[in-house]
């Protein structure tokens, strides 16, 4: 049976299908099989997974409201599944919460990140009401500046939402970029500090789909 992890929100570049695409191969790391599914209509890991000529992790595309029923016909034999979502489209949003176990909320130190996110939480929350509180949804903080006043007045602002903030996240690394550019994860090189934010970001994810966040 497939965990199933949605990387989720509605907000575009809020660095979804960066902490997808760098979940994913860090899960993989760790031996595990692994599929990553692109649930954006735009396409943006499906191109990344072009750019490496698919070396890395299997990528297919479920764009569709059916996404939680197609997943079950291809997700045989996978440990993992890390959903890639889509923005600003309601009904794609509400198919891959359908479809997981954890949703990852990637949010920027930004008020416009934090409002963008009312509609995802309703989402998740209608959900709960008739599954018995699945699935489990964190925020992440994506894309910090470092010791900066802002992160922390984020993840103070977040606590609104009632769901739980990952002490884990990503901050404003050239790595990121570079690597995706080149259809690469941050462990081209695994000792670099890009790398040990993705591990420590799936320890945490690990922990909370094992214990509860």
């Amino acid at each position: 049976m497939s965990t199933v992890i949605a990387v989720l929100n509605q907000k575009g570049g809020s660095g979804k299908t960066t902490i997808a695409t760098n979940l994913a191969h860090s899960l993989q790391r760790d031996n595990t099989t692994v599929l990553l599914v692109d649930s954006d209509p735009q396409g943006s890991t499906r191109d990344w997974n072009e750019a490496n000529g698919g070396n890395i992790i299997p990528v297919v595309g479920l764009d569709r409201e059916t996404l939680a029923k197609d997943l079950q016909a291809i997700s045989h034999g996978y440990d993992w599944i890390v959903i890639d979502g889509a923005p600003q489209i309601a009904k794609l949003s509400a198919a891959a919460v359908k479809a997981a176990d954890l949703v990852l909320i990637p949010v920027q130190p930004s008020p416009y990140d934090i409002w963008a996110c009312a509609d995802l939480v309703d989402i998740i929350a209608a959900r709960r009401e008739v599954t018995n509180g699945k699935p489990k949804a964190v925020f992440v903080i994506s894309r910090a500046i470092k010791n900066t006043k802002l992160s922390t007045e984020i993840s103070n602002a977040l606590e609104d939402y009632n769901l739980p903030v990952l002490k884990a996240g990503t901050t404003q690394r050239v790595a990121y970029p570079t690597t995706a550019s080149e259809g690469l994860t941050v462990f081209n090189d695994p000792n670099s500090d890009a790398a040990k934010e993705i591990d420590a970001l799936k320890n945490e994810v690990r922990e909370v789909l094992k214990h509860g966040a």
